[in-house]
């Protein structure tokens, strides 16, 4: 079983990203890159075949230079092979990323494809579906659980209050949400292992785009909140507050 795991560098959660002085783009961040979390546990899920049926995992990015430290990070937890499908800068459109990485991925024949459902830096939740409708295979999204047998996967994804199972046929695509597993921690042994695992390096064709970003600011602050104590007259005094000093009633 081959698999594919697509993975992307964002920003640490606990890093500052600010606009840039144009107005439009976001300013170069000085902060520590991490693979993108649900994408880590796309990589957990890949390992595991690896670990139950032997499959053969390789990591592809796409990106500037430093994507290659994100690359190491999953070699190190296990991962055997890295594509790095190198550009000067991340597109900020996901059909310019979806295109690159296909064209990449449509070069070999995988047993599937998983990739993290969203990246938390962008929030576009596009790119895995557009892979998936460029190479002509079955996606499914939200995955929280996968079991995949010799023809089939079996999926348990979230849709809105309830659970839903699928069944597709493979090759396909599986947008992987972080529940699913917690991401193993690299071992000595795997880091040092890492730096000896090939990551072959591409060009990048990334083309035109139909998408620009006309304004990127951060939102503005709130307001301090109002504090109601609890006691006999509470409902009321939420009320006098609502009507009185919010105005919304």
């Amino acid at each position: 079983m081959e698999i594919a795991v697509c993975i992307k560098q964002t920003p640490d959660t606990e890093g500052a990203v600010h606009p840039a002085a144009d107005g439009y783009s976001v300013a170069p961040f000085d902060g520590t890159w991490i693979i993108n979390p649900h994408d880590e546990a796309a990589v957990e899920l890949a390992l595991q075949l690896k670990d139950s049926a032997g499959a053969h995992v390789t990591v592809v990015a796409l990106g500037p230079a430093r994507v290659e430290k994100a690359l190491r990070e999953a070699l190190a937890m296990g991962a055997d092979a890295a594509v790095h499908v190198k550009c000067d800068a991340m597109p900020v459109d996901p059909a310019v990323t979806a295109r690159a990485l296909a064209e990449e991925l449509a070069k070999r024949h995988w047993s599937l494809i998983l990739a993290g459902e969203v990246a938390i830096d962008s929030q576009g939740a596009q790119v895995p579906q557009r892979i998936a409708g460029r190479l002509g295979i079955p996606c499914v999204g939200a995955v929280e659980a996968a079991t995949i047998d010799e023809d089939h996967c079996h999926v348990q994804r979230m849709v809105e209050g309830a659970r839903e199972y699928v069944q597709c046929t493979i090759p396909a695509v599986l947008a992987i949400n972080r529940r699913l597993a917690e991401p193993r921690y690299p071992t000595f042994r795997g880091i040092m292992q890492a730096k000896r695992k090939p990551v072959d390096v591409v060009e990048a064709r990334l083309g035109g785009t139909g998408m620009a970003v006309r304004r990127a600011y951060l939102p503005d602050s709130r307001e301090k909140g109002h504090m109601v104590q609890y006691g006999a007259n509470t409902a009321a005094d939420a009320v006098r507050f609502l009507r009185a000093v919010a105005k919304v009633i």
